[in-house]
């Protein structure tokens, strides 16, 4: 099964009735499988070696050139056979997403005729899995939600979807890392864009015009919501030899891409692009399978970014 479906629906599992990450502490190890996930797990010298060791081992061998054109170039086939074939294990609740992002909960008083209006644009929206959260539960009359996303047919399954609301929404197919976005909205208008797992999926050298994207049609004070894949997850140490496209750059099974990240190198990304960083937090996570008896190491890392008010710094 592909990862990334694992992540949906184990996040789901795990996250589903927790107030944030970073609670529930491990700290005798004899009691480790009497829960599901143990958060802020510390990593002593000797496992972050063997992760180390078992990255340098998988990516030593790339992949030709013609086979890295080959899985860039029709990215977008690989997504909609994803989606397809796993259309009807997407629509989870994420119950997590108004406690680690509140900026995307529900306003107190949605029928207050002077509450301001909000837009929110998802990048990388797939199926709907945090837009539709956001239309279920927020009543307000002028929220406007925007999404797009590499796949098109991830854009026709979430259309269908009963809970997709024609008029507070609005969702197509665009290819993130194109130069200029052919978008719905107008440059400073956004109040808030959000990037979860999707960063990961492009090619490295193009994320920077993501972020640069972002700044432009975010307003002043705008914020990026931002979670994705940390360096030496589970999913990356993995991988077997002859996956890896570039360092710390993986094709999947499924030909859908991966990349794992640093807080440095997103910071260096996002502030190159002139954000401000507002949170910058590694989630280091143990999942248990109780049945199984397995211990699972996941690192994703959680941030924000602002657009700067006039000469704010």
């Amino acid at each position: 099964m592909c990862d990334r479906l694992e992540q949906e629906c184990s996040r789901e599992v795990v996250d589903d009735k927790r107030p944030t990450f970073g609670n529930r502490f491990l700290t005798n190890d004899v009691d480790v499988y009497t829960h599901n996930a143990w958060d802020n797990v510390e990593w002593d010298e000797e496992q972050e070696q063997e992760a180390r060791q078992a990255v340098l081992k998988n990516s030593t061998e790339k992949m030709s050139t013609e086979n890295q054109l080959k899985y860039q170039q029709e990215a977008d086939k690989f997504w909609d056979t994803f989606y397809d074939i796993h259309q009807n294990r997407f629509f989870k609740d994420r119950h997590w997403l108004f406690t680690e992002f509140p900026e995307l909960a529900p306003q107190s008083n949605d029928k207050d005729i002077n509450l301001a209006p909000r837009t929110i644009f998802e990048l990388g929206c797939g199926v709907g899995n945090t837009i539709l959260p956001i239309l279920k539960y927020s009543k307000e009359p002028r929220l406007k939600v925007y999404g797009c996303d590499f796949s098109a047919r991830a854009i026709e399954i979430l259309q269908t979807h009963p809970e997709f609301d024609t008029g507070r929404c609005h969702v197509f197919v665009m290819d993130a890392t194109s130069d200029k976005w052919t978008v719905p909205f107008e440059e400073n208008s956004l109040d808030v864009i959000v990037l979860i797992f999707v960063l990961s999926a492009i090619e490295p050298a193009r994320m920077q015009n993501v972020a640069q994207n972002c700044f432009k049609y975010l307003r002043p004070g705008g914020l990026v919501l931002f979670r994705d894949y940390g360096r030496y997850d589970m999913a990356q140490l993995r991988f077997k030899s002859g996956k890896c496209l570039q360092d710390n750059f993986y094709v999947r099974g499924d030909g859908t891409m991966v990349y794992f990240f640093t807080q440095e190198e997103l910071r260096d990304l996002f502030c190159n692009a002139g954000f401000m960083e507002e949170q910058n937090v590694v989630d280091r996570r143990l999942q248990v399978n109780r049945g199984r008896m397995l211990k699972m190491y996941r690192v994703w890392i959680q941030k924000k970014f602002k657009k700067p008010v006039n000469n704010e710094e």
